[in-house]
């Protein structure tokens, strides 16, 4: 069998085990970036650096990453000089493959939540206004109560208006309690009680909220040093995660805002979320391979089951694997 042929069967029978929710998630990703590579690959007969540049130009725009994307380029160059690969259309399984790899670095490949049994596990969520915070919250709450484990939250974004009532009326949907104080209390305070509030209640699991904060603002970041010793000092080894949630739909805006926090808070993962939202999925890409910081999990709908975790064969396979099975369907009726 040759080296295509077996590459293409393998993507083939991976792309049988993409969820409905992956696949449906990432239709607008889909329909930009892998009807314009198709279109590429079908164009031109023989691979020439015009082929590169137009391959290059519509990776960038889906929020690949340009460093990410020249590095791509490169490993494709070789693999074309490797197997004297001359048809476009065969570059096609390669590609998928390599941004699988990229995906898969040994740097980021654990996607897993630091969750352990027997202990209190604390979770810290942060992010600017606007990216999806406190749904991303109630949403993980749900998920881990689907589980069979006791979940509590904490309400420390007592900065912006509303923020504790939007995160109570999810403790409601959800059926776990929050703990909270007034608007424009102490968030480190607010955090503490809820701490020992899941002590004495026998938590498993506590989500803490953090106001909005933006990058630039020295004083929310330094609010933010303030909750993380408040946690360490009560629980040393906490906390177990912090996630950056960042919205996928502002693209090469969210790879700035996980630069920022990645240095100034100790991001251990990222949420994505509103990826069916957008064209550009590819920002998952230039996350994972230029930060070095895994996405843990990525948000796929507006359901209280559409947040996901996040799977580097299920993402990529979910774009490209419709085209590689058109394909060989393609050459079988030839």
């Amino acid at each position: 069998m040759s080296f295509f042929k077996k590459l293409r069967e393998t993507i083939v029978q991976k792309s049988e085990a993409v969820t409905q929710k992956f696949t449906e998630g990432l239709s607008k990703t889909r329909n930009l970036l892998v009807e314009k590579v198709e279109d590429l690959v079908r164009r031109y007969k023989k691979i020439d650096e015009s082929f590169f540049e137009e391959l290059e130009e519509i990776l960038i725009a889906a929020d690949v990453g340009v460093n990410t994307v020249m590095e791509l380029i490169d490993e494709l160059r070789s693999e074309v000089r490797k197997h004297k690969i001359e048809n476009a259309l065969d570059l096609q399984p390669i590609l998928s493959e390599k941004l699988v790899g990229l995906l898969k670095n040994e740097e980021t490949a654990n996607t897993a939540l630091n969750i352990e049994e027997g202990r209190l596990n604390i979770i810290l969520f942060v992010g600017v206004n606007g990216v999806g915070k406190t749904t991303t919250i109630g949403k993980m709450a749900h998920m881990f109560k689907s589980q069979g484990k006791k979940v509590l939250l904490a309400a420390g974004d007592t900065f912006r208006a509303a923020a504790i009532e939007q995160l109570e009326v999810w403790g409601q949907r959800v059926g776990v309690d929050v703990i909270k104080h007034q608007q424009g209390a102490d968030p480190a305070a607010v955090i503490y009680d809820a701490i020992q509030a899941a002590k004495a209640r026998g938590a498993d699991i506590l989500l803490c909220d953090t106001a909005g904060r933006l990058q630039n603002k020295v004083n929310l970041m330094e609010e933010l040093s303030k909750v993380n010793r408040v946690i360490k000092r009560d629980v040393p080894d906490a906390p177990h995660e912090v996630l950056l949630v960042l919205d996928a739909t502002t693209g090469q805006n969210a790879m700035s805002q996980a630069r920022t926090f990645g240095e100034s808070s100790g991001v251990t993962g990222i949420v994505l979320t509103k990826l069916d939202g957008t064209a550009k999925g590819g920002i998952v890409i230039a996350i994972r391979n230029e930060l070095q910081i895994p996405v843990k999990y990525v948000g796929l709908g507006e359901k209280m089951d559409d947040l996901q975790p996040f799977d580097p064969e299920q993402f990529v396979h979910a774009l490209f694997a419709g085209l590689i099975v058109q394909e060989e369907q393609e050459q079988q009726e030839q």
